[in-house]
């Protein structure tokens, strides 16, 4: 720190820790639909949910913060609509019910891949966006993860 002169403790400016509560949506519902309790985070209401299932990599768990975790985001559009993107993190067998319960209900899939090589059991990576109102989505999203076995909270 004495070499590089850089300052731990840096505060973000009071506007835009508002800003980043502002969300304009109703978002009880949305946690009601998501069955948990989600974040505002700089504008975006944020959800990370953990599967109930450990995948691991060489015999090791791989921990949710490091990328096992179901990432869900709600960008406020205005009018109560939002922008969601993400990804769900599914095994093989949880795969067409997750994208059969996403297109039913309004949202696309944009992507499915795999994020690590020789993880057990394999996982795959569905990507996924819309922009509608936030409660419908929400909702639509509480189906999908149903269809994965997260933990509960």
């Amino acid at each position: 720190m004495e070499e590089s002169k850089t300052p731990f403790d840096i505060k973000p400016p009071a506007e835009a820790v508002a800003a980043s509560a502002g969300v304009d949506f109703d978002t009880a519902k949305v946690d009601a639909e998501i069955g948990r309790k989600g974040k505002a985070n700089c504008g975006v209401y944020q959800f990370s949910i953990p599967r109930a299932d450990s995948i691991k990599m060489d015999g090791m768990a791989v921990p949710g913060a490091m990328g096992t975790a179901i990432a869900i985001n709600f960008q406020p559009t205005g009018g109560g609509k939002a922008a969601i993107t993400g990804d769900f993190v599914a095994l093989s067998s949880e795969l067409n019910p997750l994208i059969a319960a996403l297109r039913d209900n309004g949202i696309e899939v944009t992507a499915i891949h795999n994020h690590m090589v020789g993880e057990e059991p394999r996982a795959f990576f569905i990507h996924f966006w819309a922009n509608d109102d936030a409660v419908k989505l929400a909702n639509g999203l509480g189906a999908a993860l149903k269809t994965v076995n997260v933990a509960h909270s």
